[in-house]
């Protein structure tokens, strides 16, 4: 019968040979995995009898930007907050940014580009019909770019107790 190469290995080179494989294997898995560097945290603040203000709460992790929800056409995918209808509830104005925006000519985009990187918060007002309980749901819609890389468009839906 023909010998096989594992007849000619000695139990710790086939040791080696075997941790490598497992390692290279666990290597391929972690790089396979989705990567999200935005933390989302979403809470409803009431502000009066039927008020309430919306506070939607993202922490970047570095070396990551999330952009603006005020992009122009062209650019990469700006953030956006969308809210289900609720008849129950009135939406008041836009949604306000607030962070360090930080503005940067992109070379990729041939564009000036806004974005966060580290904490930015949306806020947005809204008014309840009086003596209701209610929820409001929806979905923000980011995208992430490092200096190398974007990620795909993401999506993160919420909802939230107004009461």
């Amino acid at each position: 019968m023909g010998k096989h190469l594992f007849d000619y290995l000695d139990r710790n080179t086939m040791k080696k040979i075997t941790l490598f494989l497992v390692l290279a294997l666990i290597g391929l898995g972690a790089s396979a995995q989705i990567k999200d560097p935005v933390a989302w945290n979403f809470k409803a603040v009431k502000k009066g009898t039927d008020k309430y203000q919306l506070v939607i709460t993202a922490t970047v992790a570095q070396p990551w930007h999330l952009y603006s929800q005020n992009m122009g056409p062209g650019g990469p995918i700006p953030t956006k907050i969308e809210l289900n209808k609720n008849p129950l509830v009135t939406v008041v104005g836009k949604p306000k940014e607030n962070g360090k925006l930080q503005k940067v000519h992109d070379n990729n985009f041939k564009m000036d580009v806004l974005f966060y990187s580290n904490d930015v918060s949306f806020t947005q007002e809204l008014t309840v019909k009086a003596g209701v309980k209610t929820n409001i749901t929806g979905v923000v819609k980011y995208m992430v770019c490092d200096d190398n890389e974007c990620l795909p468009p993401s999506k993160k839906t919420f909802d939230i107790k107004l009461q």
